[in-house]
């Protein structure tokens, strides 16, 4: 008998859009949560960021980007300009354990939605804002664009060549942080609401979550007072720990301790190296790192990239390829991980990256592909709050519902 899903039986209102609380939200989905994406009668920015689009068998059609963090919810078009379906809005807030929404600070307060405005309806409720800068400071009111903040939190300043322009990630990296950060304390919020009868607001910024994502990074320009250098693929504090090039194509090496290094040495027939005074500790290799490089990068040119690999993995040196994203999609690993779901959409099958999380007993699962806009309005409104067909019809009539 399969055991329910960790997050069974909560209630989750959603009005995000585009990525980080959509994504945050998934991750409570696919966690087993009910969640019922509200969405504007144009629907969510990202069903038009396409091409790359995916197609259905009669026109139907939605775009890769909004199809990758929006699985196992429900979704329900409210016109939020209309005073009926802010009333539906906190009626069903009124119904939910966590309410999301990524508005500019303020914005949820003029449809009178905001949290000051719930709580006293809802006193459990557990009421997450995502933000670019959070709901104080100086940039408050600023748009959030991950870009921008990619750009502003240092990370661009860390990634890139040594001598070259600073890079973003080729990801919405401070959006996926943010998302996850959020999901975490959501989580943790219910459990103090379930615990003490009071809900909270949960304020999540991408300033602040991109700038706590620099780990080690924030922790040496704290310690020094120097702003940290790229190091292109190379590492700041650990030689070698970066890509090298084979006879064929470039490979990955991390060294990340002594033993490891010296059983590199073996491996590529000098042993002498992991001897030599200069390179014998990490320190010492960080010190002397570019007569270390100078030393093995004559080598490695030497043989094919898959050779390098399979012998630095028999020798307990960690190593891999360099794949694209098609090959890591397709790498046996993930295949035996079970990453990759399909669902049925539109008479097709639906590929998607599943939840990454292994549970003993309660697994997360992908249950429902990514809803069509306003799918199941009529479901939800007669599941939720009761309404029948001929009072559906009537809010959809004045332009409440989309």
């Amino acid at each position: 008998m399969t055991a329910p899903a960790a997050l069974a039986g909560v209630r989750v209102l959603d009005f995000t859009r585009v990525l980080a609380g959509p994504f945050a939200t998934m991750m409570l989905a696919d966690l087993g949560a009910d969640v019922i994406k509200v969405e504007s009668p144009a629907g969510d920015d990202t069903r038009q960021w396409g091409p790359p689009w995916f197609d259905g068998a009669h026109g139907e059609r939605e775009a890769a980007y909004y199809l990758s963090v929006n699985r196992n919810k429900r979704s329900l078009v409210l016109n939020l300009r209309h005073a009926e379906a802010q009333r539906i809005a906190r009626e069903l807030a009124a119904d939910s354990h966590i309410l999301v929404e990524n508005l500019r600070p303020g914005g949820m307060a003029a449809f009178g939605l905001d949290y000051d405005s719930l709580a006293p309806l809802a006193p459990a409720l557990v009421y997450g804002s995502i933000t670019g800068y959070g709901q104080s400071g100086p940039y408050r009111d600023r748009p959030g664009y991950d870009f921008v903040v990619q750009a502003q939190s240092g990370l661009m300043s860390i990634t890139g060549p040594e001598d070259g322009a600073p890079y973003k990630l080729g990801v919405a990296i401070s959006d996926v942080i943010a998302g996850l950060y959020a999901a975490a304390s959501l989580m943790a919020a219910l459990r103090h609401a379930e615990s003490s009868g009071r809900g909270q607001h949960v304020d999540i910024a991408l300033l602040d979550t991109s700038i706590a994502a620099l780990v080690n990074i924030a922790s040496a320009a704290l310690v020094t007072g120097d702003p940290p250098r790229r190091y292109g693929n190379a590492h700041a504090s650990i030689v070698p720990y970066q890509l090298f090039e084979a006879a064929d194509r470039p490979f990955a090496v991390a060294v990340g301790n002594d033993r490891q290094f010296s059983a590199l040495c073996a491996v590529i027939g000098q042993p002498a190296l992991a001897t030599d005074p200069r390179f014998a500790s990490n320190p010492q290799r960080v010190t002397h790192r570019e007569a270390l490089l100078q030393a093995l990068e004559p080598v490695f040119r030497t043989c094919l990239a898959d050779a390098w690999v399979e012998a630095l993995l028999a020798a307990g040196v960690p190593a891999g390829p360099v794949n694209d994203v098609q090959a890591a999609l397709t790498d046996p690993q993930v295949q035996a991980r079970g990453l990759i779901h399909e669902l049925p959409l539109w008479e097709r099958a639906l590929r998607l990256v599943g939840p990454p999380i292994g549970f003993s007993e309660t697994p997360a699962q992908v249950r429902m592909p990514p809803p069509a806009i306003g799918q199941h309005s009529d479901e939800v409104l007669h599941e939720r709050l009761g309404l029948g067909t001929q009072e559906i019809a009537r809010l959809r009539e004045i332009g409440a519902l989309g």
